[in-house]
């Protein structure tokens, strides 16, 4: 097998892990409370560009998909899959609260901020992110969008110190 098969492998093993142990610990309350009439249960995620605050040759395209699930309050738990800006496979874990129309002139806009465990910068990248053991490091993200309808929106992620990625999301 090659590595980065196994790098795959092993990244969507550990946060498959990772998300059944948040259910299990209670890290995401609500998982199985009824919604308010009208929201949706789920929430994906694309993005197909992130921007770095500053150039490195190594960089690499980041490619992000992530799946969220709704719960009560305004809350959510997912998992997001990405390749990293240094190519490897890797993988975050969060739960998320969302204050939707925190701008009453633009009820449109609203901002997010998840907070988990994300897996994938190892070997030689590393140290590219701060309290990395063995791959995974904690990880908070902030982020403001724009709701275009009910189902749609489109996103800013802030990325620390390192870039912000722009991306679509609808929810069902």
């Amino acid at each position: 097998m090659k590595s980065n098969q196994w790098l795959t492998g092993a990244g969507v093993l550990c946060a498959l892990l990772a998300t059944q142990a948040a259910h299990a610990f209670n890290a995401c309350p609500g998982w199985d409370d009824p919604l308010p009439e009208g929201r949706t249960r789920y929430e994906v995620f694309a993005s197909p560009y992130t921007h770095h605050w500053s150039y490195n040759e190594e960089h690499k395209a980041v490619n992000l998909v992530s799946l969220s699930r709704h719960l009560p309050d305004d809350r959510m738990c997912g998992l997001a899959l990405f390749t990293n800006s240094f190519g490897q496979p890797s993988a975050y874990v969060y739960a998320a609260k969302t204050w939707e129309g925190f701008l009453t002139r633009w009820p449109e806009v609203y901002a997010t901020v998840s907070a988990g465990v994300i897996y994938g910068y190892v070997g030689k990248y590393k140290d590219k992110v701060p309290l990395n053991v063995g791959g995974f490091a904690p990880a908070i993200v902030p982020s403001v969008g724009y709701r275009f309808t009910p189902h749609l929106g489109m996103e800013v992620q802030i990325l620390g110190t390192a870039a912000f990625m722009v991306g679509l999301n609808a929810r069902f």
